[in-house]
């Protein structure tokens, strides 16, 4: 909204600018006219064609700046607004994959690696998107290590993990309270988004990690 009523008054006030500078030289043609000499008396008046359409040129020139501008800003808060769809759509389908995980290990079902490829394929590829809004960065070097091999024995683990991992971000009160945080509280805003990130960069290697394994026992299963 700042950026449309920016944009809106600036163009607003380019064409009153033009209004008024054409209301201005008006008056000053009437008064010209109630005082001027009489026809044929005194010199002819100068007139510079030049100036006049450059003058033209320039006024236009600023009435077509503010409406590209104005243009501009309208997109921008369209695309702001597609940014905050995908990235509402995107947290909740990682809360309901991993809903799905948790129901599957809690009733003790065989591991369907093919399924498991596919949530956690879902689950890395939303989590990756999100932050590419996100920019969420590690607080030390660990969190930039390379992935270790995950055994077939620890498969099970590793999701219970992934649901943890899920669970801590998606609760994260950064994520949740940013519309009503005060002065006084900012260290705490910035204790739980450091935190978000670090759950957001581990969600995004975990998920990962177990999506290579699952592929690589699925066609044997």
């Amino acid at each position: 909204m700042k950026f449309r009523l920016s944009g809106t008054r600036r163009f607003l006030g380019c064409v009153g600018s033009l209004f008024i500078a054409g209301g201005f030289t008006g008056t000053v043609w009437a008064q010209g006219s109630a005082t001027a000499p009489p026809p044929g008396a005194g010199a002819p008046g100068i007139i510079n064609p030049r100036a006049a359409d450059r003058q033209r040129q320039i006024n236009e020139g600023r009435l077509r700046s503010a409406e590209m501008e104005a243009t501009a800003e309208l997109e921008n808060q369209k695309h702001i607004q597609e940014v905050i769809v995908h990235m509402k759509e995107d947290f909740t389908r990682i809360q309901v994959v991993r809903n799905d995980i948790a129901r599957n290990l809690v009733a003790h079902k065989p591991l369907d690696y093919s399924l498991i490829f596919e949530q956690t394929g879902e689950i890395h590829k939303r989590a990756s998107r999100m932050n590419v809004y996100m920019l969420a960065h590690a607080p030390d070097s660990k969190e930039t290590e390379a992935a270790t091999d995950l055994p077939q024995e620890q498969m099970v683990g590793a999701l219970v993990r992934l649901c943890k991992l899920v669970d801590s971000f998606t609760e994260n009160p950064a994520l949740k309270n940013v519309a009503t945080v005060d002065a006084n509280g900012l260290d705490k805003v910035k204790e739980d988004k450091a935190r978000a990130d670090k759950d957001l960069l581990a969600i995004i290697k975990l998920s990962e990690q177990i999506k290579k394994k699952a592929d690589s026992f699925r066609g044997s299963h």
